[in-house]
């Protein structure tokens, strides 16, 4: 890639190249002998031949559909003149891939500051958690970690209330879903504490959720608000008693393998696959090599790229775990009568992405080289290490939320056009170019739009795993600056 261009050619074979600036109708580029025949936006692509009506759109190396009608050399290439290919489910075959991980010298010896817990995991923050278990009770778990901020504020890393809309009058696979991930965050070990505040009268009955939560008893407490006088002071007093089994816990070096990474974007434009995502694609790789632990997910943002994936699976279970994946997003779209296809949201076609299939390509890469070691159901959480495929949808709270569910200790969520959310785990924020980076350095906490101006995706890999240790070891995200820490629950089927 040569970053000193106008326009990127992604790969060899590619027959359009993206704009690494706004280009003005008449500007001729010598290097690929076209002149350029309208005004083209950062991060939209050029035709660098003429495009026959239905021909391929090949970014990546492979197709990202399909021009609509004939594309002259040096046009302006996006929605107006093309579509995707991708229309229903599709027959995979496993074929498994030769292609060996990234290497690295980065071998050993890396090491984080992090808490050991008793039951064997490892936390990157010392915080109380309080989680509810109905909506109903949201502003009794804010009002508990505000009042516990304000009196207790030097004894822990934070007081966090996790609220939700969700717990009442829902049945099935809801039900089971809040469950699980209200269970499963319960158990992450960056909560050195939890306080599970409960209703009474809700469908998630604290009996039902308690048993899935693994972490020593000592370190949960628990009530109804209905069965106590004040539920304000209960769950005051119940984090008192808490923070004085926190007492003793203490920072204490941890290798690196034993740290999980979850990989996400969002807020995309065409530069996040060109050099935010092959970034994060090489820190899997580092973390894999280090016999350390990521998960991927987004599943419908692998639509048009899966196949890539599968050819990553470990072995035949791996891939058909995978296929089932696959197929079971494209039908719960087809069985609400909506496309596959449609995911690019408005402000990722701003941003120069045409079609799923292109945004896919290039979030894939987040995945780096490795093989796929398992396939992870929404919400349950990674056993093995090296790298894992999540089940869950593409929108930023609802899988950032999964990713911590399932364990992540951080997650790096890369984007172009940026965004102030944060998530139950401390949330890096990467920036697929500089402009938005200097525009919100209270968002971005790591700039991979360097990538466009002469470094190299190996080095700045190399910086972003060094910024992953140095935040597992207490440097603050700019999302634990600026207090957002949010969850949210996938919704799929009926409410009461």
């Amino acid at each position: 890639m040569d970053v000193k261009t106008q326009l990127v050619k992604v790969h060899n074979n590619d027959n359009v190249a993206v704009a690494t600036c706004p280009i003005v109708a008449g500007t001729y580029i010598a290097e690929y002998d076209i002149t350029v025949s309208q005004d083209i936006p950062a991060g939209h692509k050029v035709a660098l031949v003429t495009l026959s009506d239905g021909g391929d759109i090949v970014k990546y190396g492979f197709s990202i559909g399909a021009a609509t009608s004939q594309i002259n050399a040096g046009e302006h290439v996006h929605s107006h003149n093309a579509k995707t290919k991708l229309k229903g489910t599709e027959q995979y075959v496993y074929a498994p891939s030769n292609t060996a991980s990234k290497q690295n010298h980065l071998t050993s010896g890396l090491q984080f500051m992090g808490y050991r817990r008793e039951n064997g995991k490892v936390g990157i923050r010392n915080e109380v958690w309080i989680i509810n278990t109905v909506g109903c009770v949201n502003r009794t778990a804010d009002r508990i970690a505000n009042e516990c901020n304000r009196r207790f504020a030097s004894e822990c890393d934070g007081f966090r209330a996790f609220t939700h809309p969700f717990g009442c009058s829902q049945l099935g696979d809801d039900l089971d879903d809040t469950r699980t991930i209200l269970a499963s965050l319960a158990s992450h070990p960056n909560a050195g504490a939890v306080l599970i505040v409960g209703l009474g009268c809700e469908n998630n009955q604290l009996k039902s959720l308690l048993p899935h939560v693994d972490k020593p008893a000592n370190r949960v407490r628990f009530y109804n608000a209905q069965e106590v006088v004040d539920e304000l002071e209960e769950g005051v007093n119940a984090v008192y008693d808490l923070l004085k089994v926190m007492a003793n816990d203490k920072r204490e070096p941890i290798d690196a393998s034993e740290l999980t990474l979850g990989m996400k974007c969002g807020g995309s434009d065409a530069f996040s696959g060109i050099t935010a995502n092959p970034t994060v694609g090489r820190v899997t790789d580092l973390m894999c090599n280090l016999g350390g632990s990521v998960i991927l997910t987004e599943t419908p943002e692998m639509f048009g790229a899966e196949q890539l994936l599968m050819n990553r699976a470990k072995n035949k279970d791996v891939f058909e775990a995978f296929n089932s994946l696959i197929d079971e997003f494209k039908n719960y779209f087809i069985a609400h009568n909506q496309p596959i296809y449609e995911n690019p949201s408005p402000g990722n076609k701003a941003g120069g992405l045409t079609t799923l299939e292109e945004k896919s390509l290039g979030a894939v890469q987040k995945g780096g080289t490795s093989i796929i070691q398992s396939i992870l159901q929404y919400g349950e959480p990674k056993q093995d290490k090296g790298l894992s495929l999540l089940q869950a949808p593409g929108n930023d709270a609802v899988s950032s939320t999964a990713l911590a569910a399932s364990g992540a200790h951080i997650v790096l969520f890369t984007t172009g056009r940026g965004t102030p959310l944060g998530f139950p785990v401390p949330t890096v924020k990467i920036s697929s170019n500089s402009d938005i980076a200097n525009k919100k350095p209270h968002w971005i906490d790591f700039n991979a739009g360097q990538v466009l101006e002469g470094v190299s995706i190996d080095k700045c890999a190399e910086a972003l795993l060094q910024h992953c240790l140095a935040v597992a070891s207490g440097q603050q995200t700019c999302n634990e600056k600026n207090g957002s820490h949010e969850i949210a629950i996938w919704k799929r089927g009926v409410t009461l």
